[in-house]
């Protein structure tokens, strides 16, 4: 018996059914082994040859059958310069994108945290450049990924300086000193900037292991921008901060605006944690309907159909308009588009219609590409000119074409799952090992996966209602294992404050305790995931088509994240009981007592 996967159970059907009646040859180096006759059409992807076969006949032939699953050494038959995936205009936009991400969150550290933003734009500086630097020595190749790697970097490299000084300012209000309270500011800071950007690093290297190709490059950066992040945010920015401390000189941390947002807050966010857990139920709910409904697979998934189309000029500029007005002809399709060669040829594939197994439409797709590619063909230009191209060396029109099998959907898919499942045992286990309490681990995860079922909610729901694809491909995973890295970054800021507090005051109720290290930490959770919002939300406006996917995945992920991390994270640390014992320890303590331990002010944290 032979089993076939769904795509050459395809191929064979039609095989079978085009040569019913007739032999097929089973040829190994130039020989033929064996000619079975087609008796029927072969649907149902098992196939069984009979015959008056020996026992050991039928174990050669099986074992020449599976010959073609051994690893073989590879021959070159055909050789191919492959250009840019990336357009000049797809450059331009990317590099808008990390220039203009630079210059608002260089403002908005100067807005938000007056002098003190300077030492966290010189460290932002030294970051980019460090990483750029080690970029180049590696030979990095720039992809579109690694644009938006880049991007990223700029939101997340100031996230350590954002922890450090809103401790800092908590100090401060409190009354201590400016010496004491930059001591205390990075004493208290250091736990959950390591955590957060450990658990973040954790991620990266997982989608560095798991991930293919120009992921692989994305992750790259990011592990290395996180490095650099705490480099540049620990040592650099206190190194400097104590270079202004010895001339006597103290950095400012308040500003008029931020004197007057998140100070002093009192919101009671734990008694709205049953009305979150309705809406998480809904989100569980679609979150499985989504499978149902189904998703829009990437080139990768499920493959396609590549065209090599020769024009009569360099069309290296004109890649994007070319892709916008392909993606309008396949019907919301985005196209894969590569130079080949010079920048007159391009190689063009597209999903659109791949599942289809009518005999026309391969013609109807052809017919497609044409309609998209004719305003950038000469004036008057037939299909019969366009399809016939090949004939000659130099006629304009499509010069190739071939059928792209998904043949790494297979390996995709399978090491998805595994990055994702993977990721989510190594946070767990992390937050078990840092916290001691497996209360917040599963917290932590039910977060997570809370952020994960959202954005899947989006891309299946939301596909044919947005002007942009909306593909389950590389990107989309590489965004995702980003939105699990930085929402834990939130979770893990909120918890440390909680164990800090529950440090402090173990008699408090924990609810009081949860809901007031939610509000002490609200200033630092906005700030840190408004660097991010900020950067990919430029990202997703010009960045180009090639990142839009990635950058919208990356905005739902930082909204739910700051959402999971407040109503499902903290409640469920509540709901689960963490603590019952010392409450009744400091209910019991404080009734027989003769008064109640008042917590000093400043205990306080």
């Amino acid at each position: 018996n032979m089993i076939m996967t769904n795509t050459g159970s395809r191929a064979w059907a039609k095989m079978t059914g085009e040569n019913v009646g007739k032999p097929i040859a089973i040829v190994l180096d130039n020989m033929v082994y064996s000619a079975p006759h087609v008796n029927g059409v072969i649907d149902g992807g098992t196939s069984q040859i009979s015959g008056g076969f020996t026992v050991e006949e039928a174990q050669d032939l099986a074992n020449m059958l599976k010959i073609g699953k051994l690893p073989a050494p590879a021959k070159i038959v055909q050789e191919q310069t492959v250009g840019p995936t990336l357009g000049a205009e797809a450059i331009k936009g990317g590099l808008l994108a990390f220039g203009l991400s630079f210059i608002v969150i260089f403002i908005l550290m100067l807005v938000y945290y007056n002098t003190s933003g300077w030492v966290a734009n010189i460290a932002l500086i030294l970051n980019l450049l460090f990483t750029v630097g080690i970029l180049a020595g590696l030979g990095a190749t720039l992809t579109a990924p690694g644009i938006a790697g880049l991007v990223l970097t700029i939101g997340m490299a100031v996230d350590t300086n954002v922890i450090i000084y809103e401790r800092i300012k908590e100090e401060l209000t409190k009354g201590k000193s400016y010496i004491a309270a930059i001591n205390e500011g990075y004493k208290r800071s250091l736990p959950p900037v390591l955590d957060g950007h450990v658990t973040t690093l954790l991620t990266a290297i997982i989608l560095f292991y798991f991930g293919l190709g120009p992921v692989k490059g994305f992750a790259t950066t990011q592990i290395i921008g996180i490095l650099l992040s705490l480099f540049c945010g620990i040592l650099v920015s206190r190194w400097i901060s104590d270079i202004f401390t010895r001339k006597g000189k103290h950095l400012e941390y308040f500003t008029g605006v931020s004197r007057r947002i998140f100070q002093h807050a009192k919101y009671k966010f734990i008694e709205f944690r049953k009305t979150a857990y309705i809406i998480s139920f809904v989100v569980l709910a679609l979150g499985i309907a989504s499978f149902f409904n189904g998703f829009d697979y990437g080139v990768e998934f499920d493959g396609g159909r590549s065209y090599t189309v020769r024009f009569d000029r360099n069309v290296g500029k004109e890649v994007e308009q070319i892709r916008n007005d392909l993606k309008t002809a396949f019907d919301n399709e985005n196209p894969s588009i590569k130079t080949v060669g010079d920048a007159s040829t391009l190689e063009i594939t597209t999903s659109y219609l791949v599942k289809d197994t009518r005999p026309e439409v391969d013609s109807i797709v052809t017919q497609k590409l044409f309609a998209g590619l004719q305003k950038h063909l000469p004036q008057g230009y037939s299909f019969a000119k366009f399809d016939n191209a090949d004939e000659s060396s130099t006629a304009v029109g499509k010069i190739g074409s071939k059928k792209v099998l998904p043949t790494i959907s297979d390996d995709l898919k399978k090491g998805a799952l595994q990055a994702t499942l993977f990721a989510l045992v190594v946070i767990f286990l992390y937050i078990f090992i840092r916290f001691r309490d497996w209360r917040y681990s599963l917290g932590t995860i039910v977060a997570l996966l809370h952020d994960v079922l959202v954005t899947l909610i989006v891309f299946s729901f939301a596909r044919s209602i947005v002007p942009f694809p909306l593909e389950i491909d590389q990107h989309f995973i590489a965004a995702l294992l980003t939105v699990i890295g930085f929402s834990m970054n939130d979770t893990v800021i909120i918890f440390d404050r909680i164990r800090e507090d529950r440090a402090l005051s173990p008699s408090t109720p924990l609810a009081q305790t949860i809901n007031r290290a939610i509000n002490e930490t609200l200033s630092r959770t906005i700030m840190t995931s408004l660097t991010v919002f900020l950067t990919i939300l430029i990202l997703f406006l010009i960045g180009g088509e090639v990142t839009r996917g990635f950058a919208f995945a990356m905005l739902i992920g930082v909204i739910t994240g700051i959402y999971s991390s407040v109503f499902v994270a903290a409640p469920i640390l509540l709901d689960l009981g963490s603590g019952r014992k010392s409450e009744a320890k400091g209910k019991i303590a404080t009734s027989v007592g003769p008064k109640p331990e008042t917590r000093p002010e400043a205990a306080k944290s």
